[in-house]
């Protein structure tokens, strides 16, 4: 197993990249997808959340409203560590457990992580990180997403910042450019992974705690 790290700012396309490696053979543990997952209706960890936060982030139908609890925790920090305590946890045994099931293979498992920089992990072959200028990710989350400029530009302050992103980065994929260049980069990257040797891969994969 080649273990390697994904990350990149919100509007950077890092999940136009993680879908892109699948399709060259990666085996993808998605953080957010697990997270989803894990807040399932009926889920232990929403039950959690809405004891926490309160039943105002459940819709009627039973699924986590998430634009609800951003509100709440975007700018109360310990509201945010209180829902980190409860997703974190879960998150990451289900993460660990995903890429123990690829220990003794030779496939390259990417772990595409958002939150990789502020929360390293230990074992990595590479650390990848899809980058663009800020100004490009707020067009980007503007015209894509909807969102409005100034939520958009919050979001991103919200985040680890771009240099300290890119410090951490072994192989960086600038997304600033068209399809072909994305395409390109990817390729080339593809091929600098195969390489790495299985020797970087150890028991030792665990998550630098917090």
């Amino acid at each position: 197993m080649i273990l390697v790290g994904l990350t990149g700012g919100i509007g950077a396309g890092k999940s136009t990249v993680s879908a892109m490696l699948a399709e060259r053979g990666a085996v993808i543990v998605d953080a957010d997808r697990i997270a989803r997952e894990l807040q399932s209706p009926g889920s232990p960890v929403l039950e959690q959340m809405a004891e926490r936060f309160g039943p105002e982030i459940i819709t009627d139908d039973g699924s986590l409203d998430r634009p609800a609890v951003a509100k709440i925790v975007f700018n109360d920090e310990a509201a945010l560590k209180d829902l980190n305590g409860i997703v974190h946890p879960a998150m990451q045994s289900e993460i660990q457990r995903q890429i123990d099931a690829q220990r003794g293979t030779d496939r390259v498992v990417v772990l595409d992580f958002p939150l990789l920089g502020e929360n390293p992990r230990k074992g990595l072959a590479a650390t990848i990180v899809v980058d663009i200028p800020v100004e490009v990710a707020v067009e980007r989350l503007v015209e894509q997403r909807g969102m409005d400029e100034g939520d958009a530009r919050a979001r991103i302050t919200s985040q680890l910042s771009r240099d300290e992103r890119l410090a951490s980065a072994t192989h960086v994929i600038d997304n600033g450019g068209d399809r072909d260049s994305l395409t390109a980069q990817v390729d080339s990257l593809w091929g600098q992974l195969l390489e790495l040797p299985a020797a970087h891969i150890d028991d030792d994969a665990a998550p630098v705690d917090d």
